[in-house]
């Protein structure tokens, strides 16, 4: 364990020495004149899959909202704890981003809790169950899907389902929909496939996943 945190320090004085120096006049600005992304996206907490380096972005040009299995909950004022929310609502109303992604991704262990429904078992715990309720639906669906006949099939195709419910949530945010009516705002839903690199879209269009 030791090693590996040394490892992560060793990097800090790297990028201190290497990435900073080489870039202070960029990260100085953004000190000095606060954050301006025109994109904002929601990630799985997955440590397999980091949206800037996918994208290859550099700090400063997207806002990063991570959570289990990149799920956007509908809207509702009950209870006290919206981080997702939150997050969300500063990204739309106080950055003003014009484009929110969703990015699902392969492999991801959050869908794979709420088909299997492991963690709850296992952990004695109801965290990730119910976080991961928001997703019954695709859940449902993909179970109800004579044609997915094996585990892996129903993983993927829920993956995929989970991505349309959290598009269809991020509509029930009445600031997040009165931008995207009057075209200030757009929506996207991304695919990473870990094993292969390759990003899918959601095509409204078609109503399916297609190469970006």
């Amino acid at each position: 364990m030791s090693n590996s945190i040394e490892r992560f320090i060793a990097g800090y004085h790297r990028f201190r020495s290497g990435y900073y120096e080489e870039n202070r006049e960029r990260l100085n600005e953004l000190a000095r004149e606060g954050q301006s992304p025109r994109i904002a996206i929601v990630a799985c907490c997955d440590s397999r899959v980091d949206p800037a380096v996918i994208t290859d972005s550099n700090p400063g040009d997207m806002f990063v909202i991570r959570n289990v299995a990149n799920l956007v909950p509908p809207y509702e004022a009950a209870g006290s704890w919206h981080g997702t929310s939150a997050a969300l609502q500063f990204a739309v109303c106080g950055l003003e981003v014009e484009h929110l992604v969703v990015m699902g991704h392969a492999q991801c262990g959050g869908i794979r809790a709420l088909l299997e429904k492991e963690e709850s078992e296992e952990h004695g715990d109801h965290f990730i169950a119910s976080w991961m309720s928001i997703a019954d639906e695709a859940k449902q669906h993909v179970l109800h899907d004579d044609s997915l006949h094996s585990f892996d099939d129903r993983l993927h195709a829920c993956e995929l389902s989970s991505i349309e419910i959290s598009l269809k949530n991020l509509m029930t945010f009445s600031w997040i929909r009165e931008k995207v009516e009057q075209g200030r705002l757009e929506l996207h839903g991304w695919y990473y496939d870990i094993r292969t690199g390759e990003v899918l879209h959601f095509d409204r269009d078609s109503q399916s996943f297609k190469p970006l």
